[in-house]
């Protein structure tokens, strides 16, 4: 587990960080959420060791962060924008971070090189940006580490290398311990990845929570009313979120659902079907419930 106590960061007098206290479970996909800004490639940067913070403790596995050389050789950092030596090429990359990795798989390393159609005698500058990434990705999978931390991972990705890279993250999970940690301002790229998020707003944690606790006790149903049925749903349930497009009406309901079926059975639909949630919906509501917009925080 890595767990993070009032850790502020300040660059000339501005506050990037401000008292972040954090937990990320061992062995889980960690979506860090927030606006550009936010604090998020700050907050990776110091788990990284690249940064120092002004003040606090990060804890991994029980081991103080600073005072343990080797919990840093067991953290892999992806940036947004990618460093290698000049003229490298995936094969020079990997001698070097066998060095730096005691459990390097070079073997693996050029099997997905191959998986992902990557040459690895090719200069790394001749990749394209989503390229580039991916290497560096596979790179960070066969460092054998135990925490990887993503700074905007997909940007640049196209749709199906996409879904291999997310495909290749959750496989990864049941191979060995394995704690990814992924930051993004776009809550469509952490659908149906993550287990646990956090957002960062502002340079504190705003809400921290595991996906299935946010999905308890809100549903979301489609219905064809042939009447107005508005003023007794409001009435009738804890709507969260009511929106009507010609004759559908979608609602965001807080309760048991049994109950919220029962009601709407009773208004007599033309037809009614319940959804699942997404993502988006999750966090409207419960940033919306402790005070935020989600528009303004994500977006």
């Amino acid at each position: 587990m890595i767990r993070i106590a009032n850790l502020p960061k300040t660059f000339n007098s501005v506050p990037a960080l401000s008292q972040i206290n954090l937990e990320i479970p061992d062995n889980v996909i960690f979506g860090l959420l927030g606006t550009n800004g936010a604090g998020k490639s700050t907050l990776l940067r110091i788990l990284a060791g690249i940064l120092q913070a002004d003040h606090g403790d990060i804890f991994i596995d029980g081991d103080h962060f600073y005072d343990a050389s080797k919990v840093r050789q067991n953290i892999f950092y992806l940036s947004d924008d990618q460093y290698y030596f000049p003229g490298a090429s995936p094969e020079t990359m990997l001698l070097f971070y066998k060095k730096m990795y005691p459990c390097f798989d070079d073997r693996r390393f050029l099997e997905l090189l191959s998986d992902f159609q990557l040459d690895p005698s090719q200069k790394l500058h001749t990749f394209s940006k989503g390229m580039k990434k991916q290497v560096f990705l596979i790179a960070g999978i066969c460092s054998n580490a135990a925490v990887l931390l993503c700074d905007e991972v997909f940007d640049g990705l196209d749709p199906v290398v996409r879904q291999s890279v997310k495909n290749l993250l959750q496989n990864e999970l049941g191979r060995r311990l394995f704690t990814p940690v992924i930051a993004s301002h776009n809550l469509s790229e952490l659908e149906g990845l993550c287990h646990h998020i956090g957002i960062l707003h502002r340079g504190g944690i705003l809400l921290s929570k595991e996906i299935t606790s946010l999905t308890c006790g809100v549903h979301k149903f489609q219905c064809v009313f042939s009447s107005d049925q508005r003023e007794f749903l409001l009435r009738s349930l804890c709507i969260l979120r009511f929106e009507q497009r010609g004759f559908l009406t979608t609602l965001l309901v807080r309760g048991n659902f049994d109950k919220i079926q029962t009601v709407i059975a009773s208004c007599s639909p033309v037809c009614y079907e319940s959804l699942p949630l997404s993502l988006e919906e999750i966090f409207i509501y419960e940033t919306e419930r402790i005070g935020y917009d989600i528009q303004e925080l994500i977006y």
